[in-house]
């Protein structure tokens, strides 16, 4: 059994399955989003008799769910009682497995229960601490024969999530996606933005004849507005002010930011300089960059 405060990455077989249990309230939800955004399909609340009816159905074509999570609790008692046969008939059977078992002490537990307002789903007509009683007897066999086990004990859901990420991502760190988006204000700010960057300070080429018909994506527009006084020192500070906020949503697992550029229409100077901030961040480590331009094209 491999406990997590080492962090040392499991590398599985070619085929990955991977069931994650554990206490109520450890922090399965949390695990099985953080697979999720790093590629694994999770099936959340499978009863133990589908898990070899699951697992035969991906092995068919493996390519098209090449990481299964498949997350299991016990508010089904009788049901969960049945898994440690339908793990051992997976093995018999050939297949590939690991078990992540998330635990926690029972008084955080317990103050999980209560913030969340909501009863153990074990404890019938008991205490909280009954019902976690009763799960740890029931699922002690289980958490002896895991090969991770994280206690979450001291854990924020970001510092469980950078574990899980640790553990079970291809990749390593998380990578954050930053998508950069031009924008018209007439035609109302992004909902979904997290930064707004206005470049209406910079001459519009809509006022002059050759290039109006053009776009920012044009050399002769993306010259002018890059070219135009204050627009490279704007691009500089703004990239540079950038980097600490995008260290931080890294740190508290964000894993997609929006920035959002405009100008009036969306067509020459929201483009142009979206384009070469885009550039400019697809420079930074452990970023994706895209660029998107939303009212190019509109009259």
């Amino acid at each position: 059994m491999t406990e997590a405060t080492s962090l040392t990455p499991v590398k599985p077989p070619e085929s990955e399955l991977l069931v994650v249990t554990g206490m109520s309230g450890a922090g399965r939800s949390t695990a099985a989003n953080a697979l999720e955004d790093h590629g694994w399909y999770v099936v959340e609340n499978l009863p133990p008799q589908l898990l070899t009816t699951l697992t035969e159905l991906v092995a068919r074509t493996p390519e098209s769910i090449p990481k299964l999570a498949v997350v299991m609790d016990v508010r089904g008692k009788e049901l969960f009682s049945e898994m440690k046969a339908s793990l051992d008939g997976l093995r018999a059977a050939g297949v590939n497995y690991r078990v992540l078992f998330l635990d926690a002490a029972d008084a955080v537990l317990v103050r999980r229960f209560e913030q969340g307002r909501r009863p153990h789903p074990l404890q019938g007509d008991g205490r909280i601490l009954d019902g976690i009683a009763a799960e740890r007897e029931l699922l002690a066999v289980l958490k002896h024969a895991s090969d991770v086990v994280i206690d979450t004990t001291e854990f924020n859901v970001h510092a469980l999530a950078t574990s899980v990420t640790e553990l079970f991502s291809d990749s390593g760190p998380i990578v954050l996606r930053i998508n950069v988006m031009s924008f018209g204000f007439k035609y109302g700010l992004p909902v979904d933005a997290n930064f707004v960057a206005d470049v209406r300070f910079i001459p519009n080429p809509h006022w002059v004849p050759l290039l109006r018909p053009r776009t920012g994506l044009d050399a002769e527009v993306r010259d002018y507005v890059l070219g135009a006084q204050g627009a490279a020192d704007f691009i500089d500070r703004y990239v540079h002010a950038l980097v600490p906020a995008l260290d931080g949503y890294r740190r508290e697992n964000k894993h997609y930011a929006t920035l959002a550029v405009g100008c009036t229409g969306g067509k020459h100077r929201s483009v142009a300089v979206t384009e070469e901030i885009a550039q400019r961040l697809a420079q930074l480590p452990g970023v994706q960059v895209t660029a998107h331009h939303r009212d190019l094209g509109r009259e």
